[in-house]
């Protein structure tokens, strides 16, 4: 929670103060403990908020805390619209906790927020403590990040120093942090990305970069590609086998070891992972047939397309 607060506070006040961080800090302390006091009390934000206009206000006043050094009217104020009957107090006051911890495989799909100035940076900021947490308590379990197009705008957020520290720690505690994009742009965009992501990912896999042919010196200098890598990658899908359908991609580790693969998936498979969206709506109508069991959707979908019945 403190770092959601910090970015709230900060979004709105450029000038950040060491008393102001010592004062959230004592905030969600003193939250924290008056929790344990008084055990019917749901935690939430409703309940903080609460406690922030009631008894630490009270608190500020007798350590004689001046406004000049932290304004908690400001403070309320900046917080309310996550406040009870306020715009956003469906957001962070859910009456039931949902644990996340030891859920296997998560998705949070930002599309429909992705360019809201408000909800995006307090849901992706919630999205990584989530993970923060999963990487630190879950000993001995591989723990995986995959951050796709949504992490441009997370790093146009102010989440670029996020996304470095991660890049840095997350090996240390048996992990790993993938990012996918479409355009190599989007990675040099940003001066602290670029170095976290290029100088801590060991491992580089690009599909077809034929577009990309004329000027791929650049590509080649910001990768650190030598020019064998460069010639696999620029040999991909130019002498595929007719009799066969499949695509080329180029895996390089450590840039020890490259290689230029055949990717051919089964049926099955692909129609499990397309995103054409006519045969994604095959597969769903085939889903519903089964009680929206997509696994025996897709196994009559690829009987009936083997057999030329769809």
């Amino acid at each position: 929670m403190k770092t959601l607060l910090l970015a709230l506070w900060k979004k709105d006040n450029e000038s950040f103060r060491r008393s102001e961080y010592v004062a959230l800090s004592n905030a969600l302390t003193g939250y924290y403990e008056f929790l344990e006091l008084n055990e019917k009390v749901f935690p939430c934000f409703n309940s903080f908020y609460d406690y922030l206009k009631d008894a630490f206000v009270k608190r500020l006043q007798q350590e004689k805390v001046k406004d000049r050094d932290f304004d908690i009217d400001n403070f309320l104020y900046v917080l309310r619209p996550y406040y009870k009957d306020g715009e956003f107090d469906y957001l962070l006051n859910a009456n039931e906790n949902l644990d996340l911890l030891q859920q296997r495989f998560i998705v949070f799909e930002l599309d429909n927020i992705k360019d809201h100035p408000i909800l995006f940076p307090v849901v992706t900021l919630i999205i990584m403590e989530v993970f923060i947490s999963k990487m630190r308590k879950l000993k001995g379990i591989r723990k995986i990040i995959l951050i796709e197009e949504a992490w441009k705008a997370i790093a146009r957020e102010g989440m670029a120093e996020y996304i470095k520290y991660l890049f840095k720690t997350v090996r240390k505690f048996f992990g790993e942090a993938n990012v996918v994009t479409q355009e190599v742009e989007d990675i040099i965009s940003s001066p602290v990305v670029k170095q976290a992501i290029i100088n801590n990912s060991d491992c580089k896999i690009l599909l077809d970069q034929s577009k990309y042919q004329n000027k791929f010196d650049q590509i080649q200098e910001l990768l650190g590609l030598t020019e064998k890598e460069k010639m696999q990658i620029l040999s991909i899908n130019k002498a595929n086998d007719p009799a066969k359908k499949y695509k080329e991609v180029f895996i390089s580790l450590g840039g020890q070891l490259s290689k230029v693969y055949r990717t051919e998936v089964s049926l099955e498979e692909y129609l499990a992972y397309t995103t054409e969206e006519a045969e994604k709506m095959k597969v769903q109508q085939y889903a519903e047939r089964f009680g929206g069991d997509y696994r025996k959707g897709i196994a009559a979908l690829a009987r009936d397309i083997r057999d030329n019945k769809s």
